[in-house]
């Protein structure tokens, strides 16, 4: 008897209503953001994650059961477009450190490129082993993007126009044109304006910045504009460059959630959302996997735009709005992440003995007389359900630069960051079935370019579009949320056809990416309605 009085008041504490004036849906870092600058006014703040940890998808884990020491950030890898301005205001600082050289690009002969902050080094491989039309085309497009970084940095931090208006009322009146074709067309035309005569080169390019977390390829629109955004790095001694976070990309979620909390923020993790209440077009509260309920004037979604449909129910939305969010679901993930637990450092082909290959970011491609083809039929393949031959690599070895990641065996994390798989297998196949072999074909394709590489291999942790949804909890397993090809005013607005509710997913302006914005820009608009609410009651007040 006394055991089920027990049971029964643990049953009435779970199912307790609480009152809070703001909720917010995951402990993403733009929902900690968001918590971090409501908190610091004063709002009483409740934040709900339904995974065991904080961070979504910038987390540091230790996830190799043969290397159960060694840490690795298994989601996003680098820190490279949350504004400084943005670092300022949430009042936190990170770690990072900055990768000299940069870029890697090895080939399986005695060429290679490695960009970094040593101009004359960079020109001379350039001259060497492909062109001076190259370095030439390599100088004009980086001074480019540079001017267009300035000129738009600012529109980060605000709520976003149109492509079309933010040329005219920011960027330069000699950039305005080729900074629309940019974000409207595809990263194969942006190249090609700069006359550049390799094709390994601006594949390279393509890949890193145009290709990253997006379903297109070469000529598709859109990738101009993923192309931008990932030329937007902007933080202190990064000179434009993508910078590691020591100790893993968990440190930035950790510290805004050390923040959020000394600002009075409540944080709670294995505490999923069931339902968003909704009374007469207002958003009241949520309840809870649990079933307990907590009322909010105001929530604030850290969840993928499709996830908060779910939630809310279709019924609770205009058509309008529910058309917007299926034209969004027509470019599912198309990423494959594959972590590493290593012995030991590869040793690459084109320059066995050079140290410097290891910190950064590392491309592996096709041949030159190949690769644009390649990049073509390998996203029709995955286009038709098929997993492609080669797919385009970027690899990392961020212990090498920083160490603390490391186990007391001198594990090496390594990680391969692969565009683009299918999120469903043609012909009645599974990933179940594929994944294990994809992996291996992968390792094989590294031991073309550093010969060995498969035999370093310790353990692996593969997240195919399916299992980062499981795993992160993002729909159909895309990185951005919703692709990067939408820009500006295309992409989900913070504030939604319900009242009181807001999104602060990576889905809104102005990209997929550890960046933070959304989360600010979300919190802004709260308070900016809050504020207008306010007024409109002492004028009620007043007559």
């Amino acid at each position: 008897m006394q055991g089920e009085r027990a049971k029964s008041a643990v049953l009435s504490l779970t199912m307790a209503k609480t009152e809070t004036d703001v909720v917010v849906i995951g402990a993403g870092h733009n929902g900690l953001v968001a918590a971090v600058l409501l908190a610091r006014k004063g709002l009483r703040v409740h934040v709900v994650e339904d995974k065991p940890v904080i961070g979504g998808a910038v987390r540091t884990e230790r996830p190799f059961k043969k290397a159960p020491g060694l840490g690795i950030s298994t989601g996003a890898y680098l820190l490279g477009l949350m504004p400084p301005e943005l670092l300022r205001r949430v009042g936190i600082e990170l770690p990072t450190l900055r990768r000299d050289p940069h870029y890697f690009l090895p080939t399986t002969d005695k060429r290679y490129l490695m960009l970094g902050s040593d101009a004359a080094s960079t020109k001379h491989q350039f001259i060497e082993f492909f062109s001076e039309a190259d370095w030439r085309a390599n100088e004009a497009m980086t001074s480019e993007i540079a001017k267009m970084r300035d000129d738009i940095a600012p529109t980060w931090l605000m709520e976003p126009v149109s492509i079309e208006q933010t040329a005219d009322r920011y960027v330069r009146p000699e950039l305005r044109e080729a900074f629309v074709a940019l974000c409207r067309g595809s990263i194969g035309d942006y190249l090609d304006r700069f006359d550049f005569k390799s094709d390994l080169v601006k594949a390279m390019y393509a890949t890193t910045d145009g290709f990253s977390g997006v379903y297109g390829t070469w000529d598709t629109p859109g990738t101009g504009m993923n192309f931008l955004v990932h030329n937007m790095c902007r933080l202190p001694g990064a000179d434009g460059t993508w910078m590691i976070v020591e100790g893993g990309m968990g440190t930035i979620t950790q510290r805004l959630a050390e923040a959020a909390k000394r600002a009075g923020a409540v944080i709670e993790t294995s505490r999923g959302v069931a339902k968003i209440v909704v009374r007469g077009n207002v958003a009241k509260g949520v309840v809870l996997v649990d079933g307990s309920e907590i009322d909010a004037s105001v929530l604030v979604c850290n969840a993928d735009p499709f996830r908060m449909r779910t939630l809310l129910g279709d019924e609770s939305l205009p058509t309008e709005y529910t058309d917007r969010l299926d034209m969004y679901a027509k470019k599912p993930g198309s990423t494959f992440k594959l972590n590493l637990a290593m012995k030991g450092l590869p040793k690459f082909a084109c320059c066995p003995d050079d140290k410097r290959v290891y910190g950064p970011t590392i491309h592996l491609l096709p041949d030159e007389k190949d690769v644009i083809r390649t990049l073509k039929e390998g996203f029709a393949d995955v286009q038709a359900g098929k997993l492609p031959a080669f797919p385009t690599i970027e690899w990392y070895i961020h212990t090498a630069t920083d160490p603390t990641l490391r186990d007391a065996e001198g594990h090496h994390n390594s990680a391969l960051f692969v565009q683009w798989v299918p999120y469903e297998l043609s012909g009645g196949k599974t990933w179940e079935q594929e994944e294990a072999g994809f992996v291996q074909h992968l390792l094989s394709i590294c031991d073309r370019f550093a010969p060995g590489t498969s035999d370093l291999v310790v353990d692996t942790f593969a997240l195919h579009p399916k299992k980062i949804e499981e795993h992160f909890g993002i729909t159909r397993g895309h990185i951005h949320h919703v692709d990067n090809g939408w820009g500006f005013s295309d992409r989900l607005p913070y504030a939604t056809p319900i009242a009181g509710l807001y999104s602060c997913s990576a889905g809104c302006h102005p990209a997929g990416a550890v960046i933070g914005a959304a989360g600010h820009n979300a919190a802004t608009r709260v308070m900016m309605d809050m504020e207008v609410r306010l007024e409109e009651t002492l004028a009620q007040v007043k007559r």
